[in-house]
């Protein structure tokens, strides 16, 4: 599937989250940004939308902003959504990642606002609180939604299987740089050359048996819309 294609089933997946999401009953709200932290994660194929975004609509100074922090500790990913499923099917342990809040807020808010707002990644649309983080000190989501949202992460990462995944500051660094997106767009990217890992194909989806029910009209819509990137046999696993 070429790039342009790879962007239109993003956007289809972040309208389809968005419809889910609007039955939900969050305390999100405009200013709220306490759990906007530098441990961002997103995938390269978000992170050129967003680049794209910021070329068109003349925010360039953001990667200064972005590089000006980047002394700044931050939450760097060693495995995948995908790469998790696949540990926790082979019954194999889950490595151990460091990541504090406290390391400070998203390089991308200005005055408690996210300057991409239009084009924030998954990462940050699907982080929703039933209660005030910033009045009880904490967040809750509900059990189904992090499920839902691991669905959709995992459905994110297959769209983009030949690239890779990484913290929101060296993803965007990394697409800032022209001949970085040409390599993105020819799909010869290596990872091992940069902070990012390889995203991987899924093999198959990690759903809690009570959720199985409450989830497959979810799964129907995403594997009715995407049947193209996904594989035929793709099933749900507990």
């Amino acid at each position: 599937m070429n790039l342009g294609k790879k962007l239109v089933v993003l956007d289809r997946i972040y309208e389809i989250y968005e419809n889910f999401a609007k039955g939900l009953d969050v305390a999100c709200k405009k200013y709220c940004a306490k759990c906007c932290t530098r441990n961002v994660t997103m995938t390269t194929l978000e992170g050129y939308k967003i680049a794209d975004f910021v070329e068109l609509k003349g925010k360039t100074d953001l990667y200064a902003k972005i590089q000006k922090a980047l002394y700044k500790k931050r939450f760097l990913p060693e495995i995948t959504t995908n790469m998790l499923a696949d540990l926790c099917l082979k019954g194999k342990d889950i490595p151990d990642e460091e990541s504090d809040a406290g390391w400070g807020e998203c390089p991308l808010l200005i005055n408690n606002e996210c300057s991409i707002y239009q084009v924030r990644p998954f990462g940050c649309r699907c982080f929703v609180s039933e209660t005030n983080c910033i009045e009880n000190g904490y967040a809750k989501v509900d059990p189904f939604v992090l499920t839902v949202n691991s669905l959709f992460l995992q459905y994110i990462e297959h769209g983009d299987k030949d690239g890779c995944f990484g913290n929101l500051t060296d993803v965007l660094l990394f697409m800032q740089n022209e001949e970085s997106r040409k390599l993105f767009e020819k799909g010869i990217l290596k990872c091992e050359d940069t902070w990012m890992i390889p995203n991987m194909p899924t093999k198959a989806f990690l759903v809690a048996p009570e959720h199985k029910a409450r989830i497959e009209p979810i799964l129907k819509a995403l594997r009715n819309s995407f049947s193209p990137i996904f594989m035929q046999d793709s099933g749900v696993n507990s």
